[in-house]
């Protein structure tokens, strides 16, 4: 049986060849990065300047972005002096306030924008749901709102109209299953 002394000389010895393995495969690499340097031209110089640039976070040769001020805080917490700019998530003391004009910092309400009245249309504003049949297949009576991807009874179809339920000028189709 072997003794913990015997042991720990085998440990040292596989260490000490496990540096040698690595100092090896160094000093290969190292003459491969050389030889590679040599053929493209690199020196030194243009690996410092990239690695340089890399830190700073622009290229050699383009022009820094402009850097924009932080945002003005636009609505203060009163018991706490907290203060929010009106950008990104907003804070707990102000995310379930019905109306935020009490948070103004100047106290000037003109800034603000209110969700009431008429809301303006825009692209994605739409009601999220079930929607109304748009289109009927006249042989299996299989309806489509529009919205999705086409069922295949439509998907190929050159003329979409000939299987709208609502005519386009506004009155009920008259059209039966043949």
């Amino acid at each position: 049986m072997a003794t913990l002394e015997a042991i720990e000389v085998k440990i040292r010895r596989l260490q000490e060849q496990a540096q040698a393995i690595r100092a090896k495969q160094l000093s290969a690499t190292l003459d491969r990065i050389v030889e590679l340097m040599r053929k493209g031209g690199v020196t030194l110089a243009d690996i410092e300047a990239h690695v340089d640039a890399k830190k700073r976070g622009g290229r050699p040769g383009k022009k820094a972005a402009a850097q924009t001020a932080p945002a003005t805080a636009k609505y203060q917490n009163p018991k706490t002096g907290a203060t929010w700019s009106g950008r990104g998530r907003a804070p707990s003391w102000i995310a379930h306030a019905k109306n935020r004009t009490r948070f103004l910092v100047d106290g000037n309400p003109s800034d603000v924008s209110t969700t009431g009245g008429n809301v303006e249309k825009k692209r994605g504003n739409y009601i999220r749901g079930q929607q109304p049949a748009k289109y009927r297949d006249p042989e299996t009576g299989a309806t489509w709102s529009g919205r999705g991807r086409a069922p295949a009874w439509l998907a190929n179809a050159k003329n979409r109209a000939e299987f709208l339920i609502e005519d386009p000028s506004g009155g009920r189709r008259a059209r039966t299953a043949s």
